[in-house]
């Protein structure tokens, strides 16, 4: 497995297209950032360096153990619907998860058809690491912008992906300027899930658990052409880091390959 956050990533792009699969059986502020500093480093800089720790990291991580807390909820024609579900998560790498169900609540159609179908499609995407991870064979990469946070500095980059696969998609990434991990997306996928849907939202963010950056919350709006609404969110809980490598320091070519030379946001 190359790249364990992008696969993840990935599967989280998957349940957009899974709640597509809702919509036929019921019918049978994108947050603006301004790129008016100068980031120290090119967008190719960025984007090596994104793909080179992403590998380090995988390479490094073997085993985690979590818990995730699904709820979905429609509104819209020709019925309302809600569900609920949490479930235990243990990977084992290089590209085994365990999945168990704790608890599930609300309308079987939603968890049956929807939420266990999810977990079907994550077990899909790690075996296509190759065409979900976030690197230059299946994204192109523009700077966006370059900003200071509490938490620290983050480079802004828009992709676009190079195919219409079902596990990518379209918006800006929000990289950490010292760990080059992937903090936020705000996004869309890259191919339309369903004819029902006119549009859908993605928000992920990440935290970091160690060393490792791992999912944090999945907050997906589907907007269907009937009129409807989808909101599904995940929170991500108690990870559990039971093996790992030391992950060694970015290389110093690494973090500071152009800072004597500020370039501009492309």
């Amino acid at each position: 497995m190359r790249n364990l956050r992008c696969r993840v990533r990935a599967a989280g792009m998957t349940s957009l297209a899974l709640i597509g699969l809702l919509f036929p059986a019921l019918l049978r502020a994108q947050e603006k950032t301004s790129p008016s500093k100068h980031a120290p480093l090119t967008t190719t800089d960025v984007v090596k360096n994104l793909e080179e720790r992403n590998r380090t990291r995988t390479q490094a991580l073997h085993r985690f153990e979590g818990s995730r807390a699904y709820s979905l909820h429609y509104r819209g024609f020709p019925h309302s619907y809600d569900a609920e579900m949490v479930v235990n998560v243990t990977y084992q790498s290089p590209a085994s998860k365990d999945f168990t169900v704790v608890s599930q609540s609300g309308s079987k159609m939603l968890i049956d058809h929807v939420l266990k179908k999810m977990i079907e499609s994550e077990k899909e995407a790690v075996q296509q690491q190759s065409r979900t991870e976030l690197s230059e064979q299946n994204y192109e990469f523009t700077m966006a912008g370059y900003e200071d946070t509490p938490e620290g500095a983050r480079y802004i980059l828009a992709v676009s992906p190079r195919s219409k696969n079902k596990f990518l998609y379209r918006g800006k990434i929000w990289v950490d300027a010292s760990d080059f991990a992937v903090t936020k997306i705000e996004a869309a996928p890259a191919q339309n899930p369903s004819f029902w849907i006119k549009k859908t939202e993605i928000r992920h963010t990440y935290k970091k658990v160690d060393d490792f950056w791992l999912p944090a919350e999945n907050h997906s709006q589907s907007f269907i052409r009937v009129g409807g609404h989808a909101d599904l969110l995940i929170e991500y809980r108690d990870y559990k880091i039971t093996a790992a490598d030391p992950l060694p320091p970015p290389p110093q070519r690494l973090a500071h390959s152009a800072a004597s030379k500020p370039v501009a946001a492309e």
